[in-house]
């Protein structure tokens, strides 16, 4: 392993060929959709930033919360279920600059994007070297539904908190984990998957050094200089900003702890083991044409699955299997709307390090190739889809 820290040329440098790329492709991602759209005659720039849960951010935002729509059949969509960092970063940069919130929210994306890659970049250059971690960032950048990253949405933002934390645990940073963690926590209910991650680096170091000094009878300190208790004020800090913001909503809605999970229920979102996802691709199978999509949607589900194996066998650090584990489990596992699951999948970016690594050991040009026509396909495939359902 490697450590991006201690490297004697500028970390930024040793990122570069992965960020240009990564912008590379996401220009091409927004030219692409600013042809189709006005092909079409909508704007590019609305579906980035004033469709969808951008709205919702953009409200809160404004209007703080407590605002909600009550649907003809009684379900109630209250902003509540939105977690308030992305808006309170709106509402900042709007406050010090001439943007609008919805157009704070477009800048966030897009600076929170690029850290995100670089934080990718980090993870992957760390575990297995510089060039698995450029070929980890351009396969991020090139998923089906990267136009996301691009969008008045949290997920960049959240990757990149995520992914930086993951490294700060990597390299035994564990205050900065710590931190980051509850950053994410206060992101998107997926801040669980980061705490969690967290919290099985902790008892796994404990153990780990609990058995050291049982053999040397010595107090053991990590190589990075972590203590004990550095490491316990780390794993504290985890858990505190996803915990504040629910146990906030609870009070609120007079729901108690378990308020927010009432929000929730509003939008039809529960966890449910995966149940409904089962019947709704089991469901596809009535008919001919719909049969198609749920093969699809089984060989995805498949993929997503035996990319997690291959994890595993490859011997990927605790963290990393730990956070993919229960970022994979909420978005497969959930009752929410099943268009999203893509988009859901997509902070899981541990999963793509066993691509990385078989495209970083093949010929540059090989490389090069396949990146540009997957490049091109999800473009495209992001222009026709934002024109289209969407990503609610």
């Amino acid at each position: 392993m490697t450590d991006l820290g201690t490297r004697t040329e500028p970390a930024l440098r040793r990122a570069a060929p992965a960020l240009l790329g990564y912008a590379a492709v996401r220009a091409l991602g927004l030219v692409t959709l600013a042809l189709w759209s006005a092909a079409r005659d909508k704007s590019a720039y609305t579906l980035l930033t004033a469709r969808w849960d951008a709205l919702w951010y953009t409200r809160v935002a404004d209007l703080g919360y407590g605002y909600e729509v009550r649907l003809p059949n009684g379900d109630v969509h209250s902003n509540l279920a939105f977690f308030p960092l992305l808006p309170w970063l709106e509402r900042l940069l709007s406050a010090v600059t001439p943007l609008s919130y919805a157009d704070a929210g477009f800048a966030v994306s897009l600076l929170a994007s690029l850290f995100a890659a670089w934080g990718v970049f980090a993870v992957t250059d760390h575990v297995y070297g510089r060039r698995a971690g450029v070929c980890a960032v351009l396969l991020w950048a090139v998923l089906p539904v990267g136009i996301v990253q691009s969008m008045a949405y949290s997920e960049s933002l959240f990757t990149a908190l995520a992914a930086w934390s993951l490294y700060a645990l990597l390299t035994g940073r564990w205050l900065t984990a710590g931190l980051l963690a509850s950053l994410a926590g206060l992101t998107r209910p997926v801040g669980l998957a980061v705490v969690a991650a967290v919290w099985a680096a902790g008892i796994a170091a404990f153990l780990r050094d609990r058995g050291n000094r049982a053999a040397s009878g010595s107090e053991r300190v990590t190589p990075a200089g972590a203590t004990t208790a550095t490491r316990a004020a780390g794993m504290a800090l985890a858990p505190l900003g996803a915990a504040a913001y629910v146990l906030w909503v609870g009070h609120r809605t007079g729901g108690g702890p378990l308020g927010y999970l009432d929000v929730q229920a509003g939008w039809r979102n529960g966890f449910d083991g995966g149940y409904a996802f089962a019947r709704f691709v089991a469901d596809k199978f009535t008919s001919f044409p719909s049969a198609l999509a749920g093969v699809g949607l089984i060989v995805g589900v498949g993929l997503v699955v035996c990319l997690y194996a291959t994890c595993v066998r490859q011997g990927q650090p605790l963290p990393l299997l730990v956070y993919s584990g229960v970022v994979t489990a909420l978005a497969l596992c959930a009752s929410s709307y099943f268009g999203s699951k893509p988009r859901l999948l997509m902070p899981a970016f541990p999963l793509l390090l066993p691509l990385a690594l078989a495209l970083a050991r093949s010929r540059t040009r090989r490389s090069a190739g396949v990146v540009v026509v997957i490049a091109l396909a999800s473009a495209l495939y992001g222009a026709f889809w934002l024109n289209g359902s969407g990503p609610p």
